[in-house]
């Protein structure tokens, strides 16, 4: 039961979900609608879903990393790239998201987002300065805090920091958001720094929505799952699993998303 636990915990702090959904919320209606001409409206505006770690963990255990599926008794099967657009509405087809990885990622943190590294070879920034820099100082319920003032503290925490009009300042919020979002969602690793090595992708914000974010959270989720069985959980966007398995496995039952309609998907 312990492990149960700790196994949520790890998730729900990994996932970041709330502290997305709260800046996302906050961002002037220009930077909105600048998400959504590049694709990431849909993803964006999906809600929390409660973590069903014993699925996630099953899931994981029956990966065959030969032929990169899940074992399962009549056959092997896998979320597919439809999975991937019809559960998240990321894009799938574009550009590739690729590119060279450099030795340090200091002077593009800097230049694009006003940030440091956590040190000098490193492509990864610390979440809470990251978050600090988006308006949300902290991240943890109030004593007494309700789930919907917890939600607008934060909302108008980030709403305060982010810049009102266009602009150099502007753009900046919005790598710094897409970062965030990227970090610990899309491409979400293990541990709590938020990793930059997308960063060159988001040099030119016109064209952000030309790369196939889609079919990069899956290839990352894949990869994640051949790690050692030894490790619990996904480092990738386990929700993808969690409604991909309740649709295609209706015997398990269904999900249970914190705000009906959420994930319209799950919902049939």
């Amino acid at each position: 039961m312990l492990l149960v636990f700790a196994l949520q915990s790890e998730l729900r702090s990994r996932l970041g979900w709330a502290v997305v959904r709260a800046i996302y919320r906050g961002l002037p209606d220009f930077q909105r609608a600048r998400l959504e001409e590049m694709g990431l409206g849909p993803f964006l505006r999906l809600d929390e879903l409660t973590p069903d770690v014993a699925l996630i963990q099953a899931l994981k255990e029956r990966w065959d990393p030969e032929c990169h599926a899940f074992l399962l008794p009549w056959d092997h099967m896998i979320p597919t790239l439809e999975d991937v657009a019809r559960i998240t509405g990321l894009r799938v087809d574009g550009q590739a998201v690729t590119g060279v990885t450099y030795t340090s990622y200091q002077e593009l943190a800097e230049r694009l987002l006003g940030l440091d590294v956590t040190r000098e070879r490193s492509s990864l920034i610390p979440r809470m300065k990251l978050q600090a820099s988006l308006g949300v100082v902290s991240a943890r319920h109030q004593t007494g805090e309700s789930q919907a003032d917890y939600m607008a503290r934060m909302t108008e925490d980030a709403r305060a920091a982010l810049a009102e009009e266009e602009g150099v300042a502007a753009d900046r919020d919005l790598r710094r958001f897409l970062i965030l979002v990227i970090g610990k969602l899309i491409l979400g690793t293990r541990g709590d720094s938020v990793s930059c090595r997308c960063l060159p992708l988001l040099e030119d914000l016109s064209s952000v929505g030309s790369y196939a974010w889609g079919a990069a959270l899956l290839a990352h989720l894949f990869d994640s799952l051949g790690t050692s069985s030894r490790e619990t959980g996904v480092a990738g966007f386990f929700p993808l699993l969690q409604v991909w398995a309740y649709h295609h496995l209706p015997s398990l039952g269904h999900g249970e998303p914190r705000r009906a309609g959420a994930v319209p998907l799950l919902r049939h």
